[in-house]
C-alpha cells in the first residue's frame, strides 16, 4: 500500500466533505512517533458520515467488502491503494474520541491528519484485545509503546476508565506502576 498516495487522496476528500474522522490503528501509532509496521489504514468515523465516505472511496476505485453496524471495510483492486477499514462511531465514548482528535503532520509536513489521542488509542486497543483474545500480545505491546512514549502527557484518569470498562484493573495497576511519571 502506498500510504502517502492513499492518505493524500482520502484526507483531502474527507476534509472537503466534512467527514468527522480520526486515524486509529497501526498507522496512527506511527503518526504518534512510535515505530510500528502496518499493512492497512484504520479510521474511527462518525457513522452518520458513512455515505460520504463510501462516495469518496468508490470515486477512487475502492469496493465495499464488509459492512456491519460497527465496521466497514474497503479494498481497492489496485494493489498500491490497499485496504481501508472504518470503525463506526455512534455511541457517546467513540463520538467524544472524534471531538478530541489531534492534528499531526505526516510525510514531512506534506499532510496534516486527524488522529485520536493517545489515551483513546489505548482504549481502542483494549477493546480490540477483549473482542479477540488472540490479539492480546500485539495490543498490549502497542499500549505499552504508547504509554512509554507519552507517559508524561497522558491523562491517566481516562486510561483508568478504559481499563475499568473492560474489567482490566489489575493490568492497569501493573502498567501504571511501570509507566506513570510523577
Amino acid at each position: 500500500m502506498d500510504f502517502e498516495k492513499v492518505l493524500g487522496i482520502i484526507i483531502k476528500r474527507f476534509d472537503e466533505e466534512k467527514v468527522r474522522y480520526g486515524l486509529i490503528g497501526g498507522f496512527a501509532i506511527g503518526a504518534l512517533g512510535i515505530s510500528r509496521s502496518t499493512v492497512d489504514l484504520d479510521f474511527l468515523v462518525n457513522k452518520d458520515d458513512l455515505k460520504k465516505i463510501e462516495q469518496v472511496l468508490k470515486a477512487v476505485g475502492y469496493e465495499s467488502v464488509f459492512k456491519s453496524e460497527n465496521v466497514a471495510q474497503y479494498i481497492s483492486p489496485v494493489k498500491i491503494m490497499g485496504e481501508v477499514d472504518f470503525l463506526l462511531a455512534f455511541r457517546g465514548p467513540s463520538l467524544r474520541m472524534l471531538e478530541k482528535t489531534i492534528n499531526i503532520d505526516i510525510f514531512d509536513g506534506k499532510y496534516k491528519i486527524k488522529v485520536v489521542r493517545p489515551e483513546d488509542i489505548i482504549g481502542l486497543k483494549l477493546q480490540a484485545l477483549v473482542n479477540d483474545p488472540e490479539r492480546q500480545e500485539r495490543e498490549y505491546a502497542d499500549i505499552e509503546a504508547v504509554m512509554k512514549q507519552y507517559t508524561k502527557q497522558l491523562d491517566w484518569m481516562i486510561i483508568e476508565e478504559y481499563f475499568e470498562t473492560f474489567n482490566k484493573q489489575d493490568k492497569y495497576s501493573e502498567l501504571k506502576r511501570k509507566y506513570y511519571a510523577d
